[in-house]
């Protein structure tokens, strides 16, 4: 089957039916439905035809990739390539709550993705202390790629190089990746909170980000703290931890006066995501050393 790519829904097509099409057309145009065109004339016709319908096909080809995988599946191009899942697409194996030992009530499986939702007795914008880690690696030099769907108003995170330290938030010591539906979300009024931004640090191009309930593929990659975001295949934030502009940076955002953060972001830490109160799902969570 023909897979659209992360950022659609839908859009299935199987080689079978765009075979038919082309069979459909070549078998028409081998009859003669040209009774009163000249001989000529009706060569040229069915020529045109069949040019025509190839030409749509292959339009069509053009538009699907064809070798794109299904959701939380490795392509053996990226096997090879060392990536490996953090998500199964059926349950929440490896996955557990920060500072807990299970996961937390407001998350569930929804389709292929996972979903933290407002939890019970909970107003949108209250999380349950939901937020989630995948502990079974603590990661240096990485790349990872996540998709993410933000709910109306919805706003969330992804946080890389986690120091998971007991009563303390997941955002103790830790960067950000802004999950958030830029255009009804409360949080939308600072450059540096919408979506793909590093936050409240550097702001990432709003233009590249998808619409809430539509799916975004952002790519976070970190090798000997170089770090890059890239939002939908173009790279929107760029920056080096724990280096004088790093400190800079940090000292003109909300986390100079954290105290995880005045004792600096960690070397490697693990993978995490945030329960804010509001509907995201997350899928095609993968990563590779680098």
């Amino acid at each position: 089957m023909f897979y659209s790519g992360s950022n659609k829904d839908s859009n299935i097509f199987s080689f079978a039916e765009f075979s038919l099409i082309i069979i459909f057309e070549v078998k028409i145009s081998k009859f003669n439905f040209y009774p009163l065109y000249p001989k000529g004339l009706k060569i040229q016709i069915m020529k045109r035809n069949i040019f025509l319908t190839l030409s749509l096909t292959a339009a069509l080809l053009f538009a699907l990739p064809t070798f794109a995988q299904m959701a939380n599946k490795l392509s053996p191009k990226e096997q090879k390539e060392g990536w490996k899942l953090l998500f199964n697409g059926k349950n929440f194996d490896g996955w557990r709550q920060c500072n807990g030992t299970a996961m937390p009530a407001n998350w569930k499986i929804d389709g292929d993705a996972m979903q933290v939702f407002t939890g019970e007795g909970k107003k949108p914008g209250q999380g349950s202390n939901g937020d989630i880690l995948y502990p079974g690696k603590k990661y240096k030099n990485f790349e990872l790629s996540i998709d993410f769907k933000a709910g109306k108003a919805g706003n969330s995170g992804i946080f890389y190089y986690v120091r998971e330290v007991k009563g303390e938030p997941i955002y103790y010591a830790a960067p950000e990746v802004q999950v958030l539906d830029n255009v009804d979300a409360s949080d939308n009024k600072v450059d540096s909170h919408l979506a793909g931004s590093l936050y409240d640090i550097l702001p990432c191009d709003p233009k590249t980000v998808h619409p809430a309930l539509s799916w975004n593929t952002v790519v976070i990659k970190v090798k000997d703290g170089h770090a890059t975001h890239i939002m939908n295949g173009k790279k929107v934030v760029e920056y080096t931890l724990w280096t004088p502009e790093w400190d800079a940076m940090v000292a003109k955002s909300k986390f100079k006066d954290f105290k995880g953060w005045q004792e600096g972001i960690a070397k490697e830490g693990f993978i995490g995501l945030q329960d804010h109160g509001y509907s995201i799902w997350f899928r095609n969570i993968k990563i590779r050393e680098l």
